[in-house]
C-alpha cells in the first residue's frame, strides 16, 4: 500500500517532507492520533466515492482511530482522491493540496486515482493522482472495500507515528 519511494526513504532513515520541509515531531505525532481526511472527487463513476463514504460510516468506525471528515481543505491532514484526473480536475486537486497545511498525505483510492484505468487514453484525462501531487498510499480496486480504504489510513497513520517516535527520539540525543 505504501509507495515505493516512501518506504525506501522509512528504510533510509529520510526525515524530509516531499515539499523539502523537515516535518515537526510533535505536529506528526498529532495527526497520527487524529487526523482529519478531506475527500476529492476527480470525475469518477462514484463506486469508490460510495465506498469511501461507506468507510465512514457506523458500520466500520473510523472514529476510534480518530478519523474524522474535515470541511475544507484549511482543516484536512489527508487527502482521499477518488477518480480518472481530468485536466480541469487537476487545476482543482493541486489548489486543494496547496491550502492543506504541511504535513499533508495524499491517498489515492481506486484503479482510476492510480492509473486512469478505463479512462486513461481519454483526451480529458491525464491519469492518475501522482501527476500533479505526490500520493503516500495507493489503494487499488474498482472499487476497493472500505475495509481496504480503512486499512490504508491505519497504515499510514503508523508510519508517522514510527517516523515521529524516530524524529523525537533524534531530537533528545
Amino acid at each position: 500500500m505504501l509507495s515505493k519511494r516512501d518506504s525506501k526513504n522509512i528504510e533510509n532513515g529520510d526525515s524530509m517532507e516531499k515539499n523539502g520541509r523537515e516535518k515537526p515531531p510533535h505536529t506528526v505525532r498529532l495527526i497520527s492520533r487524529s487526523p482529519w481526511i478531506l475527500h476529492f472527487n476527480t470525475g469518477a463513476c462514484n463506486g469508490c466515492d460510495i465506498e469511501v463514504l461507506a468507510a465512514l460510516t457506523p458500520l466500520y468506525d473510523p472514529e476510534r482511530f480518530g478519523v474524522k471528515l474535515a470541511p475544507n481543505p484549511r482543516h484536512a491532514d489527508i487527502i482521499i482522491v477518488t477518480g480518472a484526473l481530468t485536466k480541469k480536475a487537476a487545476e482543482r486537486l493541486k489548489r486543494l493540496y496547496e491550502q492543506t497545511p504541511n504535513p499533508k498525505y495524499v491517498i489515492a483510492v481506486g484503479t482510476c486515482a492510480i492509473s486512469g484505468h478505463a479512462f486513461r487514453h481519454s483526451y480529458s484525462v491525464i491519469g492518475g493522482a501522482d501527476k500533479v501531487v505526490p500520493v503516500d498510499v495507493y489503494v487499488p480496486g474498482c472499487p476497493p472495500r472500505p475495509d481496504a480504504i480503512i486499512e490504508a489510513i491505519v497504515k499510514l497513520l503508523k508510519r508517522e507515528r514510527i517516523e515521529a517516535e524516530r524524529l523525537e527520539s533524534e531530537v533528545e540525543i
